[in-house]
């Protein structure tokens, strides 16, 4: 079957809506390197809600792009952890947060601009 992302119907555009959401941005950015506890998670990004990062880890499991790991302790230990085909994104993940923190001044500049002459 072939896939076309300008096709309104394609389910190319379910992945599409996902990546496109800030906060699965950071989580999986902040994934790259090694497991991590939900908490953590909460603590290093900055403003995400509790509610808001368990359904955004939820649809990352769901899509096969995290993993996340329940270990019997006292209280109970849970991990996520980026899944190879989430290693797939990496690079893109790490490109996008990267051009957005370069570009931001242009960008600004830019809007300024554009607010100015409206």
């Amino acid at each position: 079957m072939e896939y076309d992302v300008y096709v309104q119907t394609c389910p190319t555009r379910l992945v599409l809506d996902r990546l496109a959401d800030k906060w699965a941005v950071l989580v999986l950015g902040k994934l790259d390197g090694q497991p991590v506890r939900f908490n953590q998670l909460k603590r290093e990004i900055d403003g995400i809600s509790q509610k808001v990062l368990s359904q955004i880890l939820k649809k990352l499991e769901r899509d096969g792009l995290v993993s996340r790991s329940v270990f019997a302790t006292v209280p109970v230990t849970v991990e996520y952890a980026i899944t190879p085909l989430g290693r797939t994104l990496t690079s893109t993940v790490a490109a996008l947060t990267r051009w957005a923190e370069d570009n931001i001044e242009a960008v600004l500049a830019a809007q300024q601009k554009y607010d100015r002459s409206a």
